[in-house]
């Protein structure tokens, strides 16, 4: 099944219909990631609840919502899910959002239907709706099913290192805190009340597209709603493909779009993870004259000493290793990154070796 040009997509448009004929209508292979918020069926009767200043709380009750059962619920889903994994290129992936409503009827039928799921994402609301009752604990998250196309699906798309350093060189888990859409982000119909009911922020979309996808990627929302997908796949230099059922909500979608700007090309460019970069190995550090034979190498507070080999190892007394090894075996522990353990005198002051490996692989890449 070969990959389709993106040429043949109606790329960056909102299409009027059904999601699962329009995708069915699509070629195949032909999307690198879907994000999906399908509704909730959430069925929450709630028309008589009122807040404590006797305000009636704005339930979601659109006819979009609404399932007779749950077994046609069960359906809808398994249909939409089919479809989208027919468009989705060998290496895509899926996120689909829900609530304690549907995400783990949701989650079944992906696997079910051959997905791999690869991470659940808590969004843990900063800003949620207090529980008026008093009859449940505040409902204060959303979850969100990362998902492969399949379980062979392993050259997908993660930006690791980047998630990293936007959160302070800290691993990024999968509990995200980020506020409701509110304030002017939030898109308003001429009575002044919320277009949409359920309109996810920006900040989320966010993450998800800079986690999963590269610029120039073809996102795929088959439930577009008011465009939140197409606004931040825009910003990000990503392509989009929409798909909403109500004329409304298409047509405040498209002028949102075309309000965006989009960021720079600079701004969007994404660094090499580190097991893509150039091997760089410690011996041609030597030969490139960054370090000497017979150098003295130490670790940053010089509390351990190791000497520079010829032949690209570290020496201890007459214990000779890899810049890993020595540097593991001085410490004691089981493992080193010898890179950023040693370091070599220059100017009085220690200087990590990494240094010198990086230099080289910018030469490399100029």
């Amino acid at each position: 099944m070969g990959l389709v040009p993106a040429q043949r997509l109606p790329l960056d448009e909102v299409l009027l219909g059904d999601c699962v004929a329009r995708m069915n209508a699509l070629p195949a292979s032909s999307v690198d990631c879907v994000f999906a918020d399908p509704p909730y069926n959430l069925q929450l009767g709630t028309a008589g609840l009122l807040r404590p200043d006797q305000s009636r709380v704005d339930a979601v009750d659109d006819d979009w919502d609404k399932f007779d059962t749950f077994g046609a619920y069960d359906a809808f889903t398994r249909d939409w899910l089919a479809a989208c994994r027919r468009v989705m290129k060998p290496n895509a992936t899926l996120w689909v959002i829900g609530s304690y409503h549907n995400i783990f009827r949701v989650g079944s039928a992906l696997q079910d239907l051959g997905y791999w799921i690869l991470n659940d994402i808590v969004w843990r609301k900063a800003n949620p709706m207090p529980n008026f009752r008093g009859k449940r604990f505040t409902n204060a998250h959303e979850t969100l099913i990362w998902a492969s196309r399949s379980a062979e699906s392993k050259g997908y798309t993660f930006h690791y290192e980047a998630l990293k350093g936007g959160n302070e060189d800290l691993q990024m888990r999968s509990d995200w805190f980020i506020p409701l859409c509110t304030g002017e982000e939030r898109l308003k119909g001429s009575d002044g009340q919320k277009l949409h009911p359920t309109q996810k922020p920006e900040a989320l979309l966010a993450r998800t597209l800079l986690s999963s996808t590269n610029p120039g990627d073809v996102v795929l929302d088959p439930f577009f709603g008011t465009g939140t997908t197409g606004a931040v796949a825009r910003r990000l230099g990503r392509r989009f493909i929409g798909i909403e059922r109500e004329e409304s909500y298409a047509e405040a979608a498209r002028a949102r779009i075309a309000a965006v700007t989009p960021l720079s090309q600079a701004a969007l460019m994404v660094a090499l993870p580190k097991r893509a970069e150039p091997r760089v190995p410690f011996l041609s550090v030597i030969e490139a004259g960054h370090v000497r034979p017979g150098e003295t190498l130490t670790d940053e507070r010089r509390r351990f000493k190791a000497t520079v080999r010829p032949d690209g190892q570290l020496g201890v007394g007459p214990v000779a290793g890899s810049i890993h090894k020595i540097g593991a075996l001085v410490q004691g522990l089981p493992a080193c990154n010898g890179w950023t353990f040693w370091h070599a005198e220059r100017d009085g002051r220690p200087v990590v070796i990494d240094a010198f490996r990086e230099r080289m692989r910018a030469a490399m890449a100029g």
